[in-house]
């Protein structure tokens, strides 16, 4: 029975800015996977919320638009066999574990993440606290705050609040956090909304412009230094990949043009870095994770001060970009985990975080 081979769910697409960015990960994780030893169901989370699950895939997949299976109405709402907490009256065979390749709001935020939790079946990543927390930025810096571990300066601003009193607001960024800075819905990936501002001019409409996304957003300081990113997968016992350095070349920041479209970034793998940063690199990514009450894997963003070479965490990411050319898989391919094996290994600790959590009792006399 240990050598059974386990079937996959492979959810992508979904209610979120970065539908597109999911498709490109699915399509890259799904050719990756051993077949010899995976069953992989794909499950496609139209952007209008729906849920459409394919048939098992036998082959490799040519073309990400073969993944848009909203397209074949003969295939529709067969994911309602098995997402439902009837489920187990349909007699359709559950999935052993489910792989959400779902980045940004109603994905990677603890939503669906509480959908599983509600029907029992094993998932990769981080469970429903974690994964709210890593995205929301403001919470996250706020737990950061409480577990005495440094990153920039910041401040949150609701929208009720600006709407209210905007000049106010405006003050206290002057104030508090001073230029240049970074303004940012607080629950968003991939650099989307984001604006950086050098003076009060620029303020209302990038407040207004993260405001798009997300009705909290967040505005932090710019540190200037070194952007540098390092992997961390595990449960209990944690492993820590190599750094990598990022460089941009087009713009004043690590922007979603930067990261997928005009490909003047360049990313260092290995960072050089001396002994004692990276120890500390390492060491704040892992209290970072734990803080967190992460599991099975995050990217941990960090800047490396330039006046004191002080680490500074800028945040963690619960499901980062995931194809073969994201930062995440190169750090661990240049760590010695190769792409599959890495897919491999989280589908492990996936199940091995289910398999602890059966042995909580939820009765006081079972």
């Amino acid at each position: 029975m240990a050598n059974e081979k386990k079937t996959v769910a492979v959810l992508y697409g979904g209610k979120s800015t970065e539908y597109e960015i999911s498709l490109l990960t699915a399509f890259s994780v799904i050719n990756a996977m051993d077949r010899n030893k995976y069953d992989i169901l794909p499950v496609h989370i139209q952007q209008d919320g729906r849920w459409i699950a394919g048939e098992v895939l036998k082959d490799k997949l040519a073309d990400k638009s073969q993944l848009l299976l909203g397209d074949n109405p003969a295939l529709e709402n067969q994911a309602e066999h098995w997402l439902a907490p009837s489920a187990k009256t349909t007699g359709t065979k559950r999935p052993d574990i489910i792989f959400p390749l779902l980045h940004g709001p109603n994905g990677e935020d603890g939503t669906v993440q509480g959908l599983f939790e509600l029907l029992n079946i094993a998932y990769v990543g981080s469970g429903v606290a974690g994964s709210a927390a890593g995205m929301d930025k403001v919470m996250m810096k706020d737990v950061f705050a409480a577990h005495d571990i440094p990153g920039p300066d910041y401040l949150s601003v609701a929208k009720y609040d600006w709407e209210q009193d905007a000049p106010t607001i405006i003050q206290q960024i002057k104030e508090l956090i001073g230029y240049p800075c970074f303004i940012k819905p607080a629950n968003c990936g991939s650099s989307v909304g984001i604006s950086r501002c050098v003076s009060e001019t620029d303020v209302s409409a990038a407040i207004n412009e993260a405001f798009r996304f997300d009705t909290k957003v967040i505005i932090e300081e710019q540190v200037n230094g070194r952007e540098v990113e390092i992997g961390v997968i595990g449960n209990h016992k944690l492993a820590v990949s190599v750094p990598g350095e990022i460089k941009t070349h087009s713009a004043d920041f690590y922007d979603y043009q930067s990261k997928y479209q005009d490909g003047k970034s360049t990313l260092i793998i290995p960072a050089e870095l001396d002994e004692k940063v990276l120890a500390e690199l390492e060491d704040v990514a892992k209290k970072a994770f734990r803080a967190l009450n992460l599991s099975g894997l995050a990217r941990c963003d960090v800047f490396i001060r330039e006046k004191d070479q002080r680490v500074l965490l800028n945040e963690v990411n619960t499901m980062p970009g995931f194809t073969q050319y994201s930062m995440f898989p190169l750090l661990w391919k240049h760590t010695g985990l190769p792409y599959d094996q890495l897919i491999e290994k989280l589908i492990e600790l996936g199940l091995e975080r289910h398999a602890d959590k059966q042995t909580i009792q939820y009765r006081i006399n079972p």
